[in-house]
């Protein structure tokens, strides 16, 4: 295949950026679209050029770190992550437009890599228990109910990439937060923080600039993981059962 991709540069958060066009032969179907970045990147450097930055780690589809718009859409057009999405999902002579996610929330560090450091910080307000756990084997220790630890199990399948934000419009983290809630309100271990992880996360969400939800739906839809928008329901009907008890 022949690709022409139009990647977003800007060398700096304080930078104007623009999509540069680069022209990219002989593309395997086969290759992932990162390891499509990495041949160009490596042509960008044989001829002294700055290679485009992107975030990426495992590139097994279970990090969250590889997350880029393409062609509009968070991840690309498979419901997947960046990383685990082949050239085949194109064809010979398209245009792919690569670009980083867009949110009050995401600042841009360079190029495709942004910085997601909010996510932490929503995390670290809430997101862990102080009830003594044990050690492994005493991991059966404290039944849980099967629907409960269905729906903790699920939650928890979140890895914090930010497709979720990038393709809502109005730039919420609502699914992300709701997952990290759900995740622990469901378990009996994480019970004595469950209104002040709630009110906390919340807060803190707010504070770093992600818009609101008005159920567009879009971040379920960009989900790698299937994150349902129950979540989110489910995050409204904790918070106001936190402000009733508080």
């Amino acid at each position: 295949m022949n690709i022409t991709v139009r990647v977003w540069r800007q060398s700096g958060p304080d930078d104007a950026g623009s999509l540069v066009s680069y022209d990219v032969p002989d593309v395997s179907p086969d290759m992932s679209f990162l390891e499509m970045l990495d041949v160009l990147n490596e042509r960008l450097i044989l001829d002294g050029e700055e290679p485009i930055a992107f975030d990426h780690d495992c590139r097994e589809g279970i990090c969250g770190s590889c997350g880029v718009v393409i062609n509009g859409q968070a991840h690309g057009p498979q419901r997947t992550t960046s990383c685990q999405l082949h050239m085949r999902s194109f064809s010979d002579g398209d245009t792919i437009d690569v670009e980083p996610w867009r949110s009050r929330g995401f600042p841009v560090i360079k190029d495709l890599v942004v910085d997601r450091s909010s996510f932490d910080r929503i995390i670290q307000s809430g997101g862990f228990i102080t009830a003594p756990t044990g050690a492994a084997p005493d991991a059966h220790a404290t039944p849980v109910p099967k629907p409960d630890a269905d729906l903790a199990f699920e939650n928890a399948t979140c890895i914090g990439c930010g497709a979720c934000v990038a393709a809502c419009p109005n730039g919420s983290a609502m699914l992300f937060t709701s997952a990290k809630i759900a995740h622990l309100n469901a378990l009996p271990q994480g019970q004595p923080e469950r209104e002040s992880r709630v009110l906390e996360m919340v807060s803190t969400m707010d504070d770093e600039g992600f818009g609101g939800c008005t159920n567009t739906g879009e971040c379920v839809n960009s989900c790698p993981k299937g994150i349902p928008f129950a979540s989110i329901v489910n995050m409204n009907k904790e918070y106001l059962r936190a402000l009733r008890k508080r």
